[in-house]
């Protein structure tokens, strides 16, 4: 029993931390004090650089540090424990799925974030040196951030696209370099005399950056300078081409994974194949709604469903308590399927993401496939003759 309790609580600390359950409080709590204690610490590093606000408030940056010592050194702890819980770690012993995470890159970060203050306290050491250190915590935000996240899968899926970029640009530095040192070399020994000195001017050239410290003087050397320059713009946009590139993808790939996965997991459509499913995704639209906005009112004529990518929405219902819907759950689809008007008004709580179905493409679909129109009639069969009242039912 001892051991089912502590496996429980390993597991619960595992998904608060992982943000493994979506719209579970204490995880929102967590996550957001952690990043907020992020971005404090980052500020607290800027400002402690400036000698006048580090005199002036140097007691309050000493308690912001160790309690973000604290804090951060007690989650670290808490993730070693717990990492056995990780779903693709469970077939493994526990201290190798604990050594997954420590020798992870997320658990290199994590432990970087603290480690270096803890030898700090027992033993002198350069507080310079720790400072610098305090900035690592910057990609603790990677774990909140799914566009960091997503830009790390980028660049790790391209990584070889990438490595022949440098390889390239590597390549041209020392063709351009061996280049101006021949036409150079004469005329500026002191700049351009050995091709280790020209690579200085090849590499500024290249990056576009030009500081103007080295320009060629001859000639030749400015026909080869025209070359590098031009050669530069090129190399410079086949990088960040394929990043830009790759990001989109990557965006893209994530909203399709949401959108499959939310409509999958509507009983309306729960039971439809693959190739039905990506027919209702095709026509559906996005739409944002601010705290307080009306989404839908009662009494107008139903135009569309609406499925919840993101946020809350708080929805009125008659001889009902009010509903609060969340991510993945979605409203509107009964009035839409009786062609009817709405009983009930649904209000934003939160900033809403919502993906939208009109009335008309619905209608459309059922009309184009006969699986779907099918499985939408027992839909609304089953909802108005078990949930939703005929006269005076609560449909939205």
């Amino acid at each position: 029993m001892a051991r089912r309790k502590s496996r429980d609580f390993r597991q619960r600390v595992h998904l608060i931390l992982e943000q493994g359950q979506v719209g579970d409080p204490v995880s929102v709590v967590v996550d957001r004090f952690l990043v907020v204690l992020l971005l404090v610490n980052l500020i607290a590093v800027a400002l402690e650089s400036v000698p006048a606000i580090e005199a002036r408030h140097g007691r309050l940056f000493a308690v912001i540090e160790y309690l973000s010592l604290t804090v951060f050194s007690i989650e670290y702890i808490a993730r070693i424990w717990s990492s056995v819980e990780h779903p693709p770690h469970r077939h493994l012993s526990a201290w190798r799925a604990r050594a997954k995470y420590i020798f992870s890159a997320a658990g290199f970060v994590d432990l970087v974030s603290v480690l270096p203050f803890w030898f700090a306290i027992v033993s002198p050491i350069d507080l310079r040196f720790v400072l610098v250190f305090r900035m690592v915590r910057f990609f603790k935000f990677a774990r909140y951030s799914p566009a960091m996240r997503s830009l790390i899968d980028v660049l790790y899926r391209e990584r070889r696209a990438l490595f022949g970029c440098v390889v390239m640009t590597a390549g041209a530095t020392l063709v351009l370099a061996s280049m101006m040192h021949l036409a150079e070399a004469s005329a500026q020994p002191d700049k351009l005399g050995t091709i280790p000195d020209a690579m200085w001017w090849a590499i500024v050239t290249i990056g576009t950056i030009g500081y103007g410290d080295v320009v060629p003087i001859t000639p030749l050397g400015k026909i080869i300078a025209t070359v590098g320059i031009f050669t530069g713009v090129v190399f410079l946009a086949l990088p960040v081409g394929i990043i830009a590139t790759a990001f989109s993808e990557q965006i893209h790939r994530r909203d399709f994974i949401v959108t499959w996965g939310m409509v999958a997991k509507v009983p309306l459509f729960s039971e439809l194949d693959a190739s039905e499913i990506a027919n209702v995704m095709e026509l559906l639209r996005a739409q944002v709604a601010e705290p307080g906005e009306a989404i839908i009112r009662e009494g107008e004529v139903a135009h569309a469903i609406y499925f919840i990518a993101d946020g809350k929405v708080e929805v009125a219902l008659k001889k009902r308590e009010n509903a609060v819907l969340g991510p993945g759950q979605f409203f509107g689809e009964v009035a839409v399927l009786k062609r009817g008007r709405r009983s009930a008004t649904a209000v934003a709580l939160t900033r809403v993401s919502l993906l939208v179905l009109s009335a008309q493409d619905l209608h459309a679909l059922m009309r184009r496939d006969d699986h779907i129109a099918a499985r939408i009639q027992d839909t609304v069969k089953n909802r108005v003759g078990e949930e939703v009242p005929p006269a005076d039912g609560d449909d939205v």
